[in-house]
């Protein structure tokens, strides 16, 4: 289940941390220091949400 959750987190990873730094450039934030805390916040949110799907995809 490991070797699922790192390739989950891959894409799950990306997929959220690109999606929060389109929300802060649409909310006018368009410095370094909002951008890369969006990305560091939708990486670390990433990390239950591939758990989850990881589980659910291993169960079955």
């Amino acid at each position: 289940m490991l070797r699922l959750g790192f390739i989950l987190h891959l894409f799950i990873g990306s997929a959220l941390a690109g999606s929060a730094m389109i929300v802060a450039l649409v909310m006018g934030y368009g410095t370094l220091q909002p951008i890369v805390l969006s990305a560091l916040i939708g990486f670390v949110a990433a990390f239950p949400v591939t758990y989850f799907v990881a589980k659910a995809l291993y169960n079955e």
